[in-house]
């Protein structure tokens, strides 16, 4: 059969059977197709007699059929035969990542779990020698399942001529266009996906926290370090999908729907019921004990005196037990039925603004540490940076113990915690100090963190308050030719209000 001859209704490889025309572009027909074998629907891929890479194609779809990763889309036959070329793939049902992101957006930690299973099962592609590419919302999908599902891995790029120099890397900056989208909700890329374009300041893409708010540091971290490369501000970029899955390894991963459960009415037996055994019936009580069999008396008086006689005993019987039960209950205080605690109210974390911040070094000889940076590291954006000097070595060339940048919350504010987003590189060890006076010998230390770097939380081990929160340097990371303190943002909670 001839390419110019499909049409709904033709069987290929005498099994699949052609019933829906899903799209068509370029020689390439994507139709919905039943097995006939199964008797399951599955996705065809047909091409016209002038389509001229039907052979990378074919080939790129064998090699993805030896896949057996869940996340990715199973690829179940693939031939060039007697002028008919064709690729068969699992049928997949559910949201495209731009459907979900058009329904109304996603919540930042959902939309990036997507994206991380994306990420593992791309890390398995190109340990196998795979590549995708084509990493669009439209080829990731939330099926009707409930898993994620990638589209298209090595199939795509064939069918469009696509390949690249560096298919590591091109694939990890599509991992981040991805979670820019999930983030924001934007494009960060000329190619149409029917989401708005990623805005720009001054010619660069803004990061995911300069468009929404909300949005956790370490997901825009994250995010410029695999696609913004103006934005990284010294990061050590994601340039591979395997880097980008360990960077996202942290974030919960979306659950599958579950199962209805079955109302137990409507439950089935897998086979005839069982009758249920009879528990054997107990033995009566001594008092309540069959008389002996008696020879029938021949007279009805008779018969009631002993009708009445076996009354008297039961009522006797019955009146001795309940003044025992009685008496035990009289001698013996009643238990009162207890309260049950009520559950901890759990307290929300809010976010205090603080008033002012500053560079700290109360040990120098200007007490400041680079004042005309300090309000950067609490503006909300993650690309403004808040450092201090340059330093010969890691303990500030032996001159100081320390320095760092302090903030003033306007008044006493409980601290529940305090995020600080420090540079990529390892080697920081911060305290988190809080205190009623911007003063070295009043602010007490409440954490400290060492060998630290990117994100890190500072919790105190008890509630504190304070008006001043100082992030304390004790060791400074290595920066260029020598080392250097780095905060990028600070976020301080309260332990807030039910």
């Amino acid at each position: 059969m001839s390419m110019s001859a499909v049409e709904p209704g033709s069987r290929l490889a005498d099994r699949f059977r052609l019933e829906d025309r899903v799209s068509e572009s370029n020689g390439v027909t994507l139709w919905k197709a039943i097995d006939e074998i199964l008797a399951r629907p599955v996705a065809v891929h047909t091409f016209s007699p002038e389509f001229d890479r039907v052979e990378e194609v074919v080939t790129a779809a064998r090699a993805a059929s030896r896949l057996t990763d869940p996340r990715l889309t199973q690829v179940f036959d693939a031939a060039d035969e007697d002028g008919t070329a064709y690729v068969v793939s699992e049928w997949v049902s559910g949201d495209s990542l731009a459907d979900l992101i058009s329904a109304g957006g996603l919540e930042p930690e959902r939309g990036a779990a997507l994206v991380a299973e994306a990420a593992e099962a791309m890390t398995h592609a190109h340990k196998a020698g795979l590549t995708h590419l084509q990493l669009t919302p439209a080829r990731l999908l939330w099926t009707s399942s409930g898993t994620v599902k990638l589209l298209g891995l090595a199939v795509d790029a064939a069918i469009v001529g696509l390949s690249s120099d560096d298919p590591a890397r091109d694939d990890a900056e599509g991992l981040g266009r991805l979670l820019y989208a999930a983030l924001t909700g934007h494009w960060p890329s000329d190619e149409d996906t029917r989401l708005p374009p990623a805005p720009t300041d001054d010619g660069k893409i803004c990061t995911p926290r300069q468009v929404t708010a909300g949005v956790p540091g370490y997901l825009d971290t994250i995010t410029c370090r695999a696609l913004l490369p103006e934005s990284r501000r010294g990061l050590t970029p994601l340039v591979t999908p395997a880097e980008v899955s360990e960077a996202l390894s942290e974030v919960p991963r979306p659950s599958p729907v579950p199962v209805a459960a079955v109302p137990p009415a409507v439950l089935q037996s897998e086979g005839p019921a069982t009758p249920r055994p009879m528990s054997p019936r107990p033995p009566l009580p001594p008092t309540m004990s069959h008389p002996m069999a008696q020879p029938r008396p021949s007279s009805g008086t008779l018969s009631r005196v002993l009708v009445t006689t076996l009354v008297l005993v039961i009522m006797l019987a019955v009146g001795i037990g309940a003044w025992t039960i009685g008496r035990r209950l009289g001698n013996n205080p009643v238990a009162t039925p207890t309260t049950s605690a009520s559950p901890a109210i759990t307290h929300k974390p809010v976010v205090v603004k603080p008033v002012s911040a500053t560079g700290f070094d109360p040990l120098g000889d200007d007490l400041e540490e680079n004042p005309q940076f300090a309000p950067y590291a609490i503006d909300g954006k993650p690309s403004t940076e808040w450092h201090t000097t340059k330093y010969n070595s890691a303990d500030f060339g032996r001159l100081k113990e320390g320095v760092g940048l302090i903030l003033d919350m306007g008044g006493p504010v409980p601290v529940s915690d305090v995020v600080v987003t420090l540079a990529d590189t390892p080697g920081a060890s911060v305290q988190l100090k809080v205190g009623n006076a911007a003063d070295l010998s009043v602010l007490k230390t409440v954490a400290e963190s060492k060998n630290v770097s990117g994100t890190v939380t500072l919790t105190p081990g008890k509630q504190v308050t304070g008006q001043y929160v100082l992030i304390w340097f004790t060791q400074l990371p290595p920066h260029e030719d020598r080392y250097r303190g780095t905060i990028y943002d600070v976020i301080v909670h309260s332990p807030g209000s039910a």
